[in-house]
């Protein structure tokens, strides 16, 4: 998703690393620090992420991805691989009892979906985590913003827990898995990048791959067969996507609102 403008630049470092550089000197608060957490949180889980080499209030210093391999059917097949093995091993690591938190994946409230900030306070149920910590106050924001009238917004307030599927032990998700958020580089293996990685509910990353193109049939064929996903997923895909679509219509306006909606609607259908 798209973040704020920012200036971008590669450069070689004195010891000889290629590195990639994104600045904002008026960057909104924890704004770098937080993608740096993120970062290192999958790349510690075993997610291929560039190395954060440095990062400080208005930029973020990373390891450069040589680009310019192309996806394949095989390329696609192991990126659906590698994030069912990133999900099934998260999840096995946090369990199941009442220790588990959903939300930040270090206590961390502050996060940011591109350039709109989302609430990751840490919770004991999914259903506070995205519903009534992002989904309702973002529906909410939407229609104070003239994105959404009020009685699609009110739509949030009635997606319950049922609807987010049966309890897992949540995962850690990129949590913007969308098709720009995933490098190739020149030896065909996928990168994450841009990450608003959280502990959640593994079904936002692939809610977020369906919605803006970029990730083939195979990806999500080769997830679902190493890590199958419980019966009914495909109709939990629009309450998924409402977040990233109401985060859209707040940031772009146009016809996110009109999508921001059809995904509410669907979402308590």
């Amino acid at each position: 998703m798209t973040g704020p403008t920012s200036t971008t630049a590669t450069g070689v470092r004195a010891d000889g690393r290629k590195v990639f550089t994104k600045s904002l000197p008026d960057a909104p608060p924890l704004f770098f620090s937080r993608e740096a957490v993120g970062l290192r949180a999958l790349r510690a889980a075993g997610a291929r992420v560039p190395e954060v080499v440095e990062v400080s209030d208005t930029s973020i210093v990373l390891g450069f991805v040589e680009q310019g391999g192309h996806r394949t059917a095989a390329s696609e097949e192991r990126f659906g691989q590698e994030l069912a093995d990133l999900h099934r091993s998260t999840a096995q690591e946090a369990g199941p009892g009442p220790g588990v938190r959903y939300g930040a994946v270090d206590g961390e409230p502050t996060a940011y979906l591109g350039a709109c900030p989302v609430d990751l306070t840490p919770t004991r149920t999914w259903h506070e985590s995205w519903v009534e910590r992002r989904l309702a106050p973002l529906a909410r924001r939407a229609c104070d913003e003239g994105r959404l009238d009020a009685r699609t917004a009110a739509l949030a307030e009635q997606v319950d827990a049922d609807r987010l599927g049966p309890v897992e032990p949540p995962t850690l998700v990129h949590g913007d898995l969308w098709g720009g958020n995933r490098l190739v580089d020149d030896r065909g293996r996928s990168w994450l990048v841009d990450p608003c990685a959280h502990r959640g509910h593994r079904e936002v990353d692939l809610a977020m791959m369906q919605l803006f193109g970029g990730f083939s049939g195979r990806a999500l064929a080769a997830y679902v067969e190493a890590h199958p996903l419980a019966p009914g997923w495909q109709d939990r895909v629009a309450v998924y996507q409402s977040v990233p679509l109401l985060v859209h219509a707040i940031l772009f306006g146009g016809a996110y609102g009109v999508q921001a909606g059809d995904a509410l609607r669907a979402a308590v259908r």
